[in-house]
């Protein structure tokens, strides 16, 4: 004949679990149970998943993707396939975002959408970690169907130990104890599949209630059930007491979920006039457990309140940057960048705000955001017109200079130099890329210039030919220069020799590259550089010469300090302390040292002591 299955165990007390929520506990609530294994067999969720995921709402993108990459690694990976999912889905709308404030920027610079073109540089690490655990996922997933088919197995043996107990029991066998060992293996068995679930479930109720039916006949073993699951709700009741007072709340009500599960399957049936009068008490303390979800939603509205304030403060921060009280230069943008970028760091970090203003608050946020790269571009994009403005004249004095610098008309060129000179000071900066292109061609067009006039006119007082042979010395000397002690003081020596020679034949010209091309070698040789050199009777050219290279030097050199401290905000313990950091921060520090040296130089020279 076929079995009839009983939606419901004839024992089964009526639970009321309306207000219990979805979470299970992960930690023990009675010395001799196992939480971890109260499913009872129906796969379940992680018991802290939802908790997972608001913490996650917090994360920056690396820390999004390093929380991904540590899923990825474990060995059951695939058992966190709804956390990975949602990590997945926050560091596609973070790159997402951030590739629309680039595409922002590149527009507001003047250039045209279509030339867009931005790979995120977190998009080839997102899409390797999606690649891997999807790897990962259907190796766990092959898993799970073979642990599934085997703990089914297992189930359906323990549920023909219970069939026989009552329809085979071999004489002398003690049926309050081989009962207790049936509960303890259902409960200790493995997880099956939910299409096996309910059936397999329901089944083993209905045998379990058969056996109830029949041990009503022995009363002995009836008073050993009846107390034993007495003392079970007693134990659950004294944990609900103690879920009273617990202070987390959300902790609370998930485990009088389980305490309820307990319930419905480890204290079932009792005594008829405990029946009612343990479920009532029980019931009681979880309703004012229950009334304590208000204590929990004051207390994450009071926390979304203060992030909501926290996170109106920071755009109130960003609208200000954006409207500077004096006109901003290059200065100013750039320290606002880092601001910028330090309370956008700030903003994600916050949790979540009310609901009702979460979108509002958003918006504004990344509105704001727009605002101040548009407003930085523009400001770039002026600056960017000007000084190709200031190009345009210093290309046009340069034409001049160059149509000029041959000719022998003293009288009317000589001023006229003199006076492109003089507009050359006036005009300001012009691109970085051009600054030494266009004053070299100036200088050469003046320097032809004025070479070719102090050569006419002051022909006899120069012997050319005579400085050459003593340049020509000078240079064998240095060819000869070691790195040894000493080797620098020989190296100034011979500098200040040379500068105090005068000019050499125009066809002998080559002269001076071979020596400056030598000189560097052996500074590079003693490890100095030449803005280092002690050098005396430098004329008023030569100085302004050194000058200004010694101020493109020191440009450069802060830009590269300025971009390695940058470099140094990417890590997460960015102090000297970290022994991953320790060359960098050396490396910082004898730029610093060698920067103060040059500004320490040009001011020598500037004031006259060099």
């Amino acid at each position: 004949m076929e079995e009839v299955l009983q939606e419901k165990p004839e024992h089964q007390a009526d639970v009321d679990t309306q207000k219990s929520v979805e979470n299970t506990p992960t930690t023990k609530v009675l010395s001799e149970i196992d939480p971890g294994k109260a499913d009872h067999g129906e796969p379940t969720p992680d018991q802290n998943e939802e908790t997972e995921l608001e913490q996650t709402a917090s994360l920056t993108l690396p820390e999004i993707l390093k929380e991904m990459e540590s899923i990825v690694n474990k060995e059951d990976a695939g058992a966190n396939f709804r956390t990975f999912n949602h990590l997945k889905e926050q560091a596609n709308h973070f790159i997402h975002d951030e590739i629309e404030d680039e595409k922002h920027e590149f527009i507001g610079a003047g250039n045209a959408e279509e030339n867009f073109n931005f790979h995120h540089p977190a998009q080839t690490k997102l899409s390797a970690l999606i690649h891997l655990f999807r790897e990962k996922n259907d190796e766990y997933s092959k898993k799970q169907e073979a642990n599934h088919s085997k703990n089914l197995e297992e189930r359906q043996g323990i549920i023909e130990k219970l069939k026989n107990l009552y329809t085979n029991t071999e004489v002398g066998t003690n049926l309050f104890k081989a009962i207790r060992t049936i509960k303890e293996d259902w409960k200790n068995a493995g997880q099956v599949a939910k299409s096996e679930f309910k059936i397999l479930n329901n089944n083993y109720f209905h045998h379990l209630n058969q056996f109830y039916q029949m041990l009503d006949m022995n009363k002995e073993y009836m008073e050993q059930e009846y107390a034993h699951n007495l003392e079970k709700r007693q134990h659950i009741i004294d944990r609900a007491k103690v879920l009273e007072t617990e202070p987390a709340v959300q902790k609370a009500l998930n485990e009088l979920q389980y305490l309820h599960k307990l319930w419905k399957e480890e204290a079932e049936p009792v005594a008829e006039e405990f029946r009612e009068k343990t479920w009532d008490e029980f019931k009681e303390i979880s309703n004012r457990i229950h009334d304590r979800k208000g204590e929990l939603s004051a207390q994450i509205d009071g926390e979304q309140a203060e992030n909501l304030e926290k996170k109106t403060k920071i755009i109130e921060e960003i609208k200000k940057i954006c409207n500077p009280e004096k006109e901003a230069n290059h200065n100013y943008w750039q320290n606002s960048i880092k601001k910028i970028e330090d309370l956008r760091t700030e903003f994600l970090k916050l949790g979540s705000v009310p609901r009702k203003v979460s979108n509002q608050n958003w918006n504004d946020f990344k509105q704001h955001l727009r605002n101040f790269n548009t407003k930085k571009n523009e400001f770039y994009k002026g600056l960017k017109n000007s000084q190709q403005t200031n190009l345009d004249n210093k290309l046009k004095l340069i034409a001049t200079a160059k149509d000029n610098m041959l000719s022998e008309d003293w009288e009317i060129i000589v001023p006229l130099f003199k006076k492109l000179q003089d507009e050359w000071k006036t005009i300001g900066h012009v691109p970085r890329s051009m600054t030494n292109k266009v004053w070299d061609d100036f200088r050469e067009a003046c320097n032809t210039f004025f070479n070719n006039y102090r050569e006419k006119n002051n022909a006899v007082s120069d012997n050319w030919k005579e400085n050459y042979k003593n340049k020509k010395q000078l240079l064998d000397e240095l060819k000869e220069v070691t790195d040894q002690e000493g080797s620098v003081e020989k190296i100034e020596h011979i500098k200040t020799s040379w500068n105090n020679i005068g000019k050499v034949p125009r066809e002998k010209l080559t002269i001076n590259t071979e020596f400056n091309k030598t000189l560097r070698d052996k500074l590079k040789l003693n490890k100095i550089s030449e803005y280092s050199l002690k050098e005396e009777g430098l004329s008023e050219d030569q100085l302004t010469d050194k000058a200004r290279k010694i101020k493109n030097q020191i440009g450069d050199l802060e830009a590269e300090i300025v971009k390695m401290e940058n470099n140094l905000g990417f890590f997460k313990n960015s102090t000297r302390e970290n022994p991953l950091l320790k060359e960098t921060y050396e490396r910082i520090d004898d730029k610093k040292s060698e920067l103060e040296s040059m500004k320490q130089t040009l001011h020598s020279i500037l004031s006259g002591e060099n």
